[in-house]
């Protein structure tokens, strides 16, 4: 059996201070932020980065997870207080606006909306897949949702949504102005 050893403490302040510096620079910069810029803005070296971080997309999901288990949690909130599918179109909706509004959020989802092999297997993704299974289940039992439709389809067609939005809204990027009117045709071809 291998245990793991304990972060010693320079090195869990190395790993909180590129966590912190991360989110700043994927909040200014999107997911493509300067991963060297990263680590000199941290006051660390590149080697330090990668030693607690192997790529960009394990840093940008150590930035965010907060936010992902956020969003998740929030689909139980909405479950709790809506119908099963007023609670899917809202969770839905709020989905979209945060994966514009928080720059490099949409690589994220991007990320969860793969294939499903291993490898794309990550901590983000399994907490949005669990949360959009919970609520497209609801939503199906009720027969508000096609009984065909896979939750992992409903969250890249989230993504489109939100990708679809960002284009329509142009010089108003981030906004998400046109999510509500996708998402209410995405749904109306959805209903079971």
């Amino acid at each position: 059996m291998t245990q793991v050893r304990p972060m010693r403490a320079d090195a869990r302040r190395n790993y909180e201070r590129l966590l912190e510096v991360a989110a700043r620079a994927f909040a200014e910069h999107g997911e493509n932020a300067s991963l060297d810029d990263i680590a000199k803005r941290a006051g660390v070296g590149s080697g330090t980065l990668y030693r607690h971080f192997p790529n960009r997309q394990a840093l940008l999901e150590a930035a965010y997870v907060d936010r992902i288990e956020a969003i998740a949690a929030r689909a139980d909130e909405l479950a709790r207080d809506l119908p099963p599918g007023g609670a899917l179109t809202a969770w839905l909706e709020e989905l979209c606006v945060w994966t514009i509004q928080v720059r490099g959020l949409k690589a994220l989802l991007g990320s969860a909306v793969t294939d499903g092999s291993a490898a794309a297997v990550t901590v983000c993704g399994t907490s949005l897949k669990g949360a959009a299974a919970r609520l497209a289940e609801a939503a199906q039992r009720e027969g508000t949702l096609r009984a065909d439709l896979e939750p992992l389809e409903l969250l890249r067609l989230a993504h489109g949504v939100a990708t679809a939005s960002e284009l329509a809204d142009g010089q108003q990027a981030g906004q998400g102005a046109h999510i509500r009117r996708y998402l209410s045709l995405l749904l109306e071809g959805l209903r079971a």
